[in-house]
């Protein structure tokens, strides 16, 4: 993908989700997302702040004492909350806009609005595919940085391959899925675990105990 491709896929991406949260009922927002301890609402909150200036980035680093985790989960938790229709409406403004926040690379914007938008609507049983492509990119992003989710030394001895793209990552026990699961294992996500399959998935954190379940929401 060259910049521009990166650019309309995150136009498209920020612009269904903006539809997703518009249809979401009362009691949908409050749902916990795959977030640890964040509801839908919380993840939404989230992706407003996804063109923060310099300037609006700084206090919640210094509040949150140099923790990235906290300072993301802080100034999430910040925004809301919010109307329900205020939300979708704070994502389609950034529509059409190349800002981003400082110090990242526009796969950042890029890799948020895939996993987050799996973040909502896994939880919700809602349909909302991962365009191989895009995912394929904003995992060897993850796995090359390894910030902050640690994937190297979490996945060491694994490779990842997709069964729908040119996707492979690291050596060892293979692992097998779609581009969209193996972004979620990469970015720390368990739920899909289950949709996963060869030699190595049984070394895969969490997967003792791993439900079954057929359905495809991604």
């Amino acid at each position: 993908m060259d910049l521009d491709d990166v650019w309309r896929t995150i136009d498209a991406q920020r612009s269904s989700l903006a539809d997703l949260f518009d249809d979401l009922s009362p009691a949908e927002w409050e749902t916990p997302s795959l977030c640890d301890a964040w509801r839908v609402r919380d993840v939404a909150a989230h992706l407003t702040f996804s063109q923060a200036r310099l300037r609006e980035a700084i206090v919640p680093a210094i509040r949150a004492g140099g923790s990235f985790d906290r300072m993301i989960r802080d100034s999430a938790l910040r925004v809301g909350p919010l109307p329900h229709a205020e939300y979708g409406r704070r994502i389609r403004a950034m529509l059409g806009s190349r800002r981003r926040v400082p110090f990242v690379s526009p796969i950042e914007p890029l890799t948020d609005v895939l996993v987050h938008g799996q973040d909502v609507a896994i939880p919700l049983g809602r349909e909302r595919p991962v365009p191989p492509v895009p995912a394929a990119v904003s995992a060897r992003r993850a796995w090359d940085l390894s910030f902050p989710f640690g994937v190297r030394r979490r996945l060491a001895g694994l490779q990842l391959r997709a069964t729908d793209s040119d996707l492979v990552l690291g050596e060892g026990a293979p692992v097998e899925g779609t581009t969209g699961d193996l972004l979620l294992l990469v970015t720390g996500r368990t739920a899909t675990l289950h949709w996963l399959s060869g030699e190595g998935v049984h070394r895969l954190p969490a997967a003792k105990g791993r439900r079954e379940d057929s359905r495809r929401t991604t």
